[in-house]
Parts: C-alpha cells; sequence; structure tokens
C-alpha cells in the first residue's frame, strides 16, 4: 500500500474525528459561540445607523464583513495555536515518526479547521440571515460565491498561520498574537467602511488579507447599490481574487520550508526541555 496515500487517508480520518469532538466539549462549543453573540449584538445596535451615503443599515454591511473576519481568524489564529500546542504536547514528534507521518497531521489540521471555519461562519451568518433584512443569497451564484470566497480567504491565511505556528512554541504566547490581528481589524474595514479611515490607513488596510476577504463577502451577499460605500465605489473582484491568490501564493512557497525546519528540530529532548521550562513557571 502506498505509505503517503494511507497518511493522507489517515490524516483525513483524524481531522474530522477531532473536529467532530469539539461539539462534545464545553470550551469549544463557548468559543464557537461567545465571539458569534457579542458580533450579533454590536450589529444589533448598529441596525438603526445608515452606511455613509446609503439608506442600507450599517449593520447589513458590518455582516458579511464579520463572517471574512471569522474566516480570517480561524486560519491565520487557528493554524498557529494547533501548530504549537501540536508541539508542546508530543503530537508533531509522534508524527515524525511515522511514514510520511507529517503530511496526514498536516492533512488533519487542515480538515479541522476547514471544519470549525465553516461552523464560525454558520453560527453568525444564520442568525444573520433571520434577523437582518437585505442579503441577497437567492441564487445559486451567490451560494457559490460564498463557498468561494470562504475556501480562498482560508488559503490565503491558512499558510500564514502556519508559519507563526512553526516559529513559536509556547501556547501562552498566543495572546501576544490577539493584539496586531485586532489591530488587522480596525484597518480592514470590518465595523466600519474603509473609506471612512485615513488615507495612509486605508494603504495599510489593502495590504492584508483580512481586508480583501471582508470586500469578497460584501460583494457576493450585498446589493450591487453598497459598492458606494467601497473605494472606488466598486467591489473590486479581480483585485480581491489576485490579492488574496498572492497572499495564498506567498504562504504556500514559505510555510512548507519554515515548517520543515521546523519539523527537523524537534526531538525528544527539545520536548523534554520544554516542559520543564513549563513546570518551573508553574512552581
Amino acid at each position: 500500500m502506498n505509505t503517503r496515500a494511507n497518511a493522507v487517508r489517515a490524516g483525513f480520518s483524524r481531522g474530522w474525528i477531532e473536529f467532530k469532538q469539539t461539539f462534545t466539549n464545553g470550551q469549544d462549543i463557548s468559543n464557537y459561540l461567545i465571539f458569534p453573540i457579542i458580533s450579533l449584538i454590536v450589529m444589533i445596535l448598529m441596525r438603526n445607523s445608515d452606511a455613509p451615503g446609503t439608506t442600507y443599515s450599517l449593520a447589513l454591511l458590518t455582516l458579511p464583513s464579520v463572517l471574512g473576519m471569522n474566516v480570517v481568524f480561524s486560519g491565520l489564529m487557528g493554524a498557529a495555536a494547533t501548530l504549537i500546542v501540536g508541539r508542546e504536547d508530543g503530537t508533531l514528534l509522534r508524527a515524525k515518526a511515522l511514514p510520511h507521518g507529517i503530511i496526514g497531521y498536516l492533512v488533519g489540521v487542515v480538515v479541522y479547521l476547514a471544519g470549525t471555519t465553516v461552523v464560525t461562519v454558520a453560527v453568525v451568518f444564520v442568525p444573520g440571515l433571520l434577523i437582518f433584512d437585505g442579503l441577497e443569497i437567492n441564487s445559486a451564484a451567490a451560494w457559490f460565491g460564498l463557498v468561494a470566497i470562504i475556501a480562498l480567504g482560508f488559503a490565503a491565511t491558512l499558510p500564514l498561520g502556519a508559519i507563526i505556528g512553526s516559529l513559536g512554541n509556547n501556547p501562552a504566547n498566543m495572546g501576544l498574537l490577539f493584539l496586531p490581528v485586532m489591530a488587522m481589524v480596525g484597518v480592514s474595514g470590518i465595523f466600519y467602511p474603509i473609506t471612512s479611515l485615513p488615507g495612509w490607513l486605508q494603504v495599510i488596510g489593502q495590504l492584508l488579507p483580512m481586508y480583501w476577504v471582508g470586500l469578497g463577502m460584501r460583494s457576493v451577499l450585498l446589493p450591487d447599490a453598497m459598492a458606494s460605500v467601497e473605494i472606488g465605489e466598486s467591489w473590486r473582484t479581480l483585485e480581491m481574487v489576485g490579492m488574496l491568490g498572492l497572499w495564498a501564493v506567498v504562504g504556500f512557497v514559505l510555510a512548507p520550508a519554515v515548517m520543515r525546519r521546523m519539523a527537523r528540530r524537534e526531538s525528544g529532548s527539545n520536548l523534554a526541555e520544554r516542559r520543564q521550562r513549563i513546570m518551573q513557571r508553574v512552581q
């Protein structure tokens, strides 16, 4: 039997099992619900405010942006956290000892994160459909576009999260990633149109994948008239696909090299040292 194909199948199986187990864990369930509930409450409070220059609710503009933000969070922070924990608890080291075990491990991570991404989007999107009027999701093209943007956003951010996870070695330091990610939210036009920001912040925002994923979500879910609040009063679909594609290509070029270097350095002695440091901090 082809050992590589066997490793891929094992990875799919493991990722699916780990994803299903999130519905049996109270902390995972709360992670699925807490931030979406907060986001929905914020959007409900914004419901009576109009987006600048339109008669549409600002909450309607924000809903697709929040969906895009959740995709980026899952791909970026989810991948980083999963890899850091995998190094810390020895999962990666055990995978390294198996034929093509690293490939199987990474396939499992992708399957697990893809599942959690769909859930985090759904828990905002489904209530949003019921609460807010105006989303244009009544055609096959809109549903196809929604799935395509989720997939493209996931591909653009997952390698970046893998790079961060390969460079980090302490789950406690994940909190340090939260601040720059929230700064990314602030300049990416998630809760308010990016055109309302100073020009230099607009430039920074357009360099980041979160802005383009949010723009893509808005382009498939909102009426064309709402493009008036965007840069150039356009959804800029080609630019969106190009920028996210560029992030994906760069990430998939750099991530394997960084991860191979990380995997080569993993050993039982390194794992023991990290655990000893943790025990010393606890004591």
